[in-house]
């Protein structure tokens, strides 16, 4: 290893320098404020667990972004977490179980193998909320709205959201008899938005000619509140489960352009992110100028039957260091007060009870030491304490 090579840091692993670590610290710590204004409760889970507890029912994914090491203790297989959410459904069936509602909101570093997107970040800063306990609209219309609250604190000034209902696929790919390896093909091509791939797979693969023309219109049912009126008649019989998903879509959607009328809501049926293990409402927030979600969630009831307590469970989650770059948030106050080096001062005393009051108030001082005259620092200061007529002062640098 040469010397340029030491100070470098693996693909997709950044560093936060001052300038943005106190921009992102200050989100976070606004967010969790929010979420606890909201009765959500926070919890800190562990990086790393034994990967039966970090992987169980959340999909193909997570499990192949997950780092594993063998624990020299135990002999076990130990995972550093690419996702919180088993963490905190671990939490609520076990560690801090609610016979209700039970709101848990966390901040927190994950780890993936590779990036999920291109430039992406294999250890971004998770943060989000999960509400558990609540199988009801009303639970899913609360996670969305704090997931939106959550970008207007961040400063994200246009927000679109995407609405799905895993349900709908589900429900026609039993209709069209398709087995565990069709249905994971066909959804891939689902994912990809092949129209035309769709349609030729299916015509193949399902025989049943009603079940197979529901699959086949399925890509072109994407839009505004029109796209519902046109899924309704051109699924005309289709089975109930997908009647019941656009009646709930259609609610979810009243409710979201009462409390939020300037989001712009966008509906695709044929959304399948997250079908191996969400099981309704699915959900992702999008700002122009910019690919990829700034926040997604859905619903997962269930999740915490692999540790002895099924429960009904909705959440959202998102980057904290993204929403801190795309969104337009007020900067924290980058001022300083600049305090004498106090070996030459008589009243040493008296300048550090001031300096002491003054912290305490939020100001941030920085003593000069030994008499320091770095430029930086004296850049960062624009006051400065000065004894003037028998006590200490605070006064402009300029």
């Amino acid at each position: 290893m040469t010397q340029a090579d030491r100070w470098m840091l693996p693909d997709g692993i950044a560093e936060s320098l001052p300038a943005d670590a106190v921009q992102v610290e200050t989100l976070r710590r606004r967010l969790l404020d929010l979420y606890h204004c909201w009765g959500y409760e926070l919890v800190i889970p562990p990086m790393l667990e034994f990967t039966e507890s970090l992987l169980i029912g959340m999909g193909r994914d997570v499990d192949l972004s997950t780092f594993k090491v063998t624990d020299q203790i135990s002999g076990r297989t130990l995972g550093i977490r690419a996702d919180i959410t088993p963490q905190a459904a671990r939490i609520d069936a076990h560690s801090f179980p609610r016979a209700g509602a039970n709101r848990l909101c966390y901040a927190g570093h994950v780890l993936y193998t590779r990036p999920r997107t291109a430039m992406g970040s294999r250890a971004p800063f998770q943060v989000g909320a999960e509400l558990f306990g609540v199988d009801s609209l009303n639970g899913d219309i609360e996670v969305i709205s704090l997931m939106l609250e959550s970008l207007q604190v961040a400063g994200v000034e246009r927000i679109h959201l995407d609405l799905g209902h895993v349900a709908i696929y589900r429900s026609l790919a039993e209709a069209g008899g398709l087995d565990e390896a069709q249905r994971g093909a066909l959804s891939a091509l689902l994912q990809s938005k092949a129209s035309a791939d769709v349609r030729r797979w299916v015509a193949e693969n399902v025989a049943d000619p009603e079940a197979a023309a529901w699959l086949q219109v399925l890509p072109g049912l994407a839009g505004g509140l029109e796209c519902l009126e046109r899924a309704g008649t051109m699924l005309a019989g289709a089975p109930a489960a997908l009647r019941g998903a656009l009646t709930d879509l259609r609610q979810v959607a009243d409710a979201l352009r009462g409390r939020y009328p300037a989001v712009e809501l966008f509906f695709d049926l044929s959304e399948v992110r997250g079908y191996d293990y969400e099981t309704g409402l699915v959900f992702a927030a999008y700002t122009p100028g910019h690919g990829q979600a700034l926040a997604n969630g859905g619903r997962y009831n269930g999740i915490g039957a692999v540790f002895g307590r099924s429960r009904p469970a909705t959440g959202f989650s998102s980057d904290l260091v993204v929403l801190n770059t795309l969104g337009n948030g007020p900067a924290p106050s980058t001022g300083a007060i600049l305090a004498p080096d106090v070996r030459w001062l008589e009243d040493a005393a008296g300048l550090w009870r001031t300096v002491g009051e003054l912290r305490a108030r939020g100001e941030v001082v920085i003593a000069a030491l030994c008499g320091d005259m770095d430029s930086d620092l004296h850049a960062r200061c624009d006051r400065e304490l000065v004894f003037d007529s028998g006590s200490w002062v605070v006064k402009s640098r300029d």
